[in-house]
C-alpha cells in the first residue's frame, strides 16, 4: 500500500491589479493587514496586456505582486481567495472611486515545480478546490526556467513576472531547506 504524504508549505502571492496608485497603496495595506508580513514585493508595471479588466478597473491599470513572508499549507487557497474576494469589496467602498472594481486580487501559490492561481471562474483546464473556487497552473517550472501553456494569462508569460516568481521560487526553497 502506498503511503500518503502530507504536502509541503508554499509560497502565498497575491497579484495586484489597480485603477490608480492610491489603489494599488490601499490593496497592499489591506493584503499585508490580512495575510502578514511581505518578503518579497516586485515592481509596479502598467498592465497593458488586456483590455479585459477596463470597465471595471479602469483605462490605465497597475500590476504588483506581494509575497508572504510565513508559509502556507496548498490546502488553505481556496479559503484565500474568498478572503481576497470579500478585500475586493471592501476596498471597493472605502476608495469611493466610480469603478466597479479599482482592485483586483488574484491569490496564488508557488511551490517548487508550478504557480498555481485561484479563480471563481470555471473553464476546460480549471480544477474545482472547493467553497466554489478553482484553480489552474498558470506556470510550470521545468528545466530551469518558468513555462506556460496555452492557457496562461499573456502577462504571466512576461520575463520581468517570470524572473519575479524565480526569486519567490528562491526563497520559497530557502525556507523549506531551512525547516529540515
Amino acid at each position: 500500500m502506498w503511503q500518503l504524504k502530507d504536502p509541503k508549505p508554499v509560497k502565498l502571492i497575491v497579484g495586484i491589479l489597480a485603477a490608480d496608485r492610491n489603489c494599488l497603496h490601499a490593496a497592499v495595506e489591506a493584503v499585508i493587514d490580512k495575510f502578514g508580513k511581505t518578503d518579497l514585493t516586485s515592481h509596479v508595471w502598467p498592465f497593458s496586456e488586456t483590455d479585459y479588466y477596463r470597465e471595471e478597473t479602469g483605462p490605465t491599470i497597475l500590476r504588483q505582486f506581494i509575497c508572504f513572508e510565513k508559509l502556507v499549507a496548498p490546502d488553505q487557497l481556496a479559503k484565500i481567495k474568498l478572503v481576497t474576494n470579500k478585500l475586493e469589496k471592501k476596498l471597493a467602498k472605502k476608495l469611493g472611486i466610480p469603478l466597479s472594481r479599482p482592485v483586483n486580487l488574484d491569490p496564488g501559490i508557488i511551490e517548487p515545480a508550478k504557480l498555481v492561481l485561484a479563480t471563481t471562474k470555471n473553464f476546460s483546464h480549471r480544477i474545482y478546490i472547493g467553497k466554489r473556487i478553482y484553480a489552474e497552473v498558470t506556470l510550470i517550472f521545468s528545466k530551469g526556467v518558468w513555462q506556460a501553456s496555452e492557457y496562461t494569462f499573456p502577462d504571466y508569460k512576461t520575463p520581468h513576472y517570470q524572473e519575479f516568481f524565480c526569486r519567490v521560487r528562491s526563497r520559497l526553497l530557502e525556507q523549506l531547506k531551512s525547516k529540515l
